[in-house]
């Protein structure tokens, strides 16, 4: 997590003054509760909030830690320095450390998945301009990198908004997921403190109480969480490929955004680099690193290790702040991304008609041709055509066997472009629901 890769919002989230607020705010309602149920006195619950405007000492804390070695007990020393010792006594009563720091993270998440599902929507809306906007606009397919069959730019835009609204979906069930709290005690069990208490801090923190605990909320939850960001960043990849193929100088179908006084190569002033989309590659692998880890995090001794906590406190920032950029940088190569469709054109013609030869072999089969002599005779035409650059088209009418068996006016219908794009619009009503 370095400036460079983060965005304010995302980063305050994981700040150790927002941490010590959950904290504090988890200690507060739990004391309120405790209080409402006669556990402890009513006026040392009030007392805790004097605390609630108080800007919580970073630095203090630390210098409380480096004594106690116990983060949590560090900062419940800090917050008697403010609410004073006897009135603060009853705080953490019947509670273990866990039970702040799990309920904070799964705040903090929730939080985190609020902004990267905002940002899947923004990406969502420059995605779907796109497509509507080069609906119809023609480029070749491809598989295995060779040229397959005529598309739309807009279907590639189309497929993208797809991948990313089925992320939308899992995010959206991740934050669900996440959103637990427990107030549980040593070892899950309530000895020292009602599950009442659970229920109004969970209730305050718009979080649902852990059905059961141990010491901690189970890790499964957190799992999901990340191998959910973990897939977007994967999708994230997926579009990014696509653009630096693009802009490839041999392709340039399309191509990043290049602004007035950019560089791209300290060396040779010509270049325009795809650097958004090869950044955005890199950060994909840092959001999907943290994947396995946290799986690793879900089998824990008994009630509970340490050994996820050290995993947590790296990759819970590293992750979302990483994935919330790459979101953000993503939507703005797709805003401004430039489409140059008489590229798209003169690579599909790069060798003439080639594209349309699955048509002529089904053409052949359909007038009574075997598939296997029809596959023969499309293909020997298909070979003059990559190895001569001849026209297809030309070459199909030249070969006696082919005329023979189609004749030459149903040759030249094989090559109509319109072919290709005449469902277009059922896909896009597939997609976006509409025409």
């Amino acid at each position: 997590m370095i400036p460079r890769y983060s965005r304010p919002d995302m980063v305050a989230i994981w700040s150790p003054e927002s941490k010590f607020r959950i904290w504090y705010e988890i200690e507060a309602h739990a004391c309120d509760a405790m209080a409402d149920l006669g556990v402890i006195p009513k006026e040392n619950a009030e007392a805790v909030w004097k605390a609630n405007d108080v800007e919580f000492d970073v630095a203090r804390i630390d210098e409380i830690e480096a004594v106690t070695k116990h983060d949590v007990i560090a900062f419940l020393t800090h917050l008697a320095e403010h609410v004073g010792s006897e009135e603060a006594r009853f705080v953490h009563q019947g509670m273990t450390s866990s039970d702040v720091l799990d309920t904070c993270l799964n705040v903090q998440l929730v939080r985190a998945a609020d902004i990267l599902i905002a940002d899947i929507e923004g990406l969502l809306a420059a995605l779907k301009r796109r497509a509507l906007e080069h609906k119809m606009t023609l480029r070749v397919g491809r598989s295995h990198g060779i040229h397959a069959e005529p598309t739309t730019m807009g279907l590639t835009f189309a497929r993208f908004y797809a991948e990313m609204d089925r992320n939308l979906a899992r995010m959206k069930t991740a934050r669900e997921e996440i959103a637990t709290g427990a107030i549980s005690g040593a070892v899950g069990t309530f000895a020292n403190i009602d599950p009442r208490v659970e229920e109004h801090v969970c209730k305050k923190l718009g979080l649902q109480p852990e059905p059961i605990s141990t010491q901690v909320i189970p890790r499964d939850r957190h799992a999901a969480f990340f191998a959910a960001m973990g897939v977007v960043a994967s999708s994230i990849e997926n579009i990014a490929i696509e653009v630096r193929h693009m802009q490839r100088t041999e392709v340039l179908e399309g191509a990043e955004f290049f602004s007035m006084g950019q560089k791209g190569s300290s060396a040779m002033p010509h270049k325009k680099n795809p650097v958004l989309t090869e950044n955005l590659t890199g950060l994909a692998r840092l959001v999907r690193s943290a994947v396995v880890p946290a799986m690793e995090d879900v089998a824990l001794w008994h009630e509970r290790d340490i050994s996820h906590s050290s995993v947590e406190r790296m990759i819970g920032p590293d992750a979302t702040v990483t994935l919330d950029f790459a979101l953000a940088r993503l939507t703005g190569v797709i805003d401004k991304m430039l489409i140059f469709p008489e590229n798209m054109l003169e690579n599909m013609n790069k060798f003439p008609g080639l594209v349309m030869s699955q048509r002529v072999l089904l053409a052949l089969t359909q007038a009574g041709v075997s598939r296997e002599d029809a596959y023969a005779m499309v293909q020997r035409n298909a070979l003059k055509v990559w190895e001569e650059r001849t026209d297809f088209k030309e070459e199909l009418l030249a070969d006696a066997d082919v005329v023979a068996a189609l004749g030459k006016e149903q040759i030249e219908e094989k090559f109509d472009m319109g072919y290709h794009t005449k469902h277009v619009d059922t896909i896009f009503q597939r997609v976006f629901g509409e025409s």
